[in-house]
């Protein structure tokens, strides 16, 4: 899947490609094909359709290429810079563990290497993999475009696989062919593909030859979770394509992932353009981000108040469907005599107030469900002068044209004829409609339920406080 610190690195590469006018290639490395299914692969390209990470070329996928990578294969073991492994699991978890036992660091230890491996009888039963044959002496070095000089000794680097035994390849050796056949300049990649880089800085040299111009590459800092540690599931480690179901919008997830590890200033809301205009990897933090789920909830609630209420209303409307149809009670509706019939007026009404498309989606339900009021409540609100700037509502409200604007002024007429604040009436009115004390601004709510159903549940609530 695509989770948020993949994502993150397409977002940068693609942002890095418009603002030096290249390309920007999708590869999908499927070699590990236990995990590369076809439901994984497409939530991937959803994943990039939803955050609109439009790419050049691709997808590419590394499944479609075996033929290319056998013959690079072949070309190593021809010129003795690959040869073929025939250890077994079992011997090689014995080598390991008697590594451990001695304290050092466990490693393949070169046994099937041509010179080391003449004469000796190649085992029934065992089908080899191919390794890469590391150079035993000097470094390698690189200008890391993030983190800066590194360099790493040989020595340190054991003889990697490259080819499995049934002959597919392994992650670090596919990705230098492709990088190679598509003409890669640039490498964005996580902070924890930084080992994996000076074995592939050496597998390059053995295709191209020593003198070879590489890619240059940059590790992303990692993204950790609001304690500090590797970010889980239960951080936020998840598909990208669960804050779509959780009722994000795809530019503020653009905007949020943007800013984990970049900055441009202290902005923190930005348009794709602006960052397309801006990106650089020279103001990519070597520190680790930290993940923060109340600041992506406020940046979504900034984009959810600038959204058109057409666009939120077609985004919101499966999630009042679905809450519907799992409550389907008896008195679920689809609108009213009001404005409840527009989805854009209850959006345009509610849209300031929640932070993602699920809580619009709960705010809303104030529209399409019957309340319950409760008794205790109404008698705790309409009482004495209230009472009675409530029933006169219910009397004169039959009359008046049905607008935000007529309500506004009815309620301001009564508040003034019974010499009482707004919320001594306001707040009756809501109880008596909605059950809710607090809603939006009152002379909305009661346009959008509708005038007939405000009419019925405020002789309803009269009933319940009128003594018989």
């Amino acid at each position: 899947m695509l989770h948020l610190g993949t994502a993150r690195t397409a977002l940068f590469c693609w942002a890095f490609a418009r603002r030096q006018g290249g390309q920007f290639i999708l590869r999908i490395e499927d070699t590990d094909l236990e995990r590369s299914t076809e439901h994984n692969v497409r939530a991937i390209l959803d994943s990039m359709a939803w955050l609109a990470l439009e790419y050049d070329e691709g997808p590419i996928r590394q499944t479609e290429r075996l033929a290319r990578y056998t013959e690079v294969v072949q070309q190593l073991i021809a010129r003795d810079q690959a040869y073929r492994c025939y250890a077994s699991r079992q011997e090689l978890d014995e080598l390991r563990q008697l590594q451990t036992a001695r304290g050092e660091k466990p490693r393949y230890d070169g046994r099937w290497r041509p010179e080391r491996a003449k004469g000796k009888p190649i085992p029934a039963g065992v089908t080899p993999v191919v390794r890469f044959r590391n150079p035993d002496l000097g470094a390698v070095s690189w200008n890391d475009l993030v983190k800066g000089p590194i360099t790493i000794s040989n020595s340190e680097l054991d003889d990697l696989v490259i080819a499995r035994g049934d002959g597919v390849p392994t992650y670090n050796f596919a990705v230098v062919v492709d990088d190679i056949d598509m003409n890669i300049t640039h490498v964005l990649r996580g902070d924890d593909h930084v080992n994996n880089t000076p074995r592939q800085i050496n597998i390059y040299r053995a295709i191209l030859g020593e003198g070879a111009v590489l890619p240059k590459f940059a590790h992303l800092p990692m993204i950790l979770g609001p304690d500090g540690q590797k970010l889980s599931k239960r951080h936020g480690a998840v598909s990208v394509l669960q804050y779509r179901d959780d009722g994000f919008l795809p530019e503020a997830v653009f905007n949020y992932l943007a800013r984990l590890g970049w900055s441009h200033g202290d902005r923190e809301k930005f348009s794709r353009e602006e960052l397309a205009s801006w990106f650089d990897l020279d103001h990519v933090n070597r520190a680790p981000a930290q993940y923060d789920i109340n600041k992506l909830l406020w940046l979504n609630g900034e984009y959810m108040k600038e959204a058109d209420p057409a666009r939120l209303a077609k985004l919101v409307a499966p999630l009042i469907e679905q809450r519907l149809s799992n409550m389907n009670p008896p008195g679920a509706t689809t609108g009213g005599e009001g404005d409840s019939s527009k989805p854009e007026s209850i959006v345009a009404l509610l849209k300031d107030r929640a932070r993602t498309l699920n809580e619009l989606a709960d705010e809303a339900m104030l529209f399409y469900l019957e309340p319950h009021i409760d008794p205790n409540l109404l008698r705790q609100h309409l009482i004495g002068k209230s009472l009675d700037a409530v029933r006169e509502f219910a009397q004169t409200a039959a009359a008046i044209p049905w607008q935000r604007t007529a309500i506004a002024a009815l309620n301001k007429q009564l508040i003034t004829d019974f010499g009482i604040k707004l919320p001594q009436l306001a707040v009756p009115l809501r109880v008596a409609v909605t059950g809710r004390t607090q809603t939006p601004s009152i002379d909305a709510v009661l346009e959008l339920i509708g005038r007939d159903k405000v009419l019925a549940r405020l002789r309803a609530a009269l009933e319940v406080v009128t003594p018989r």
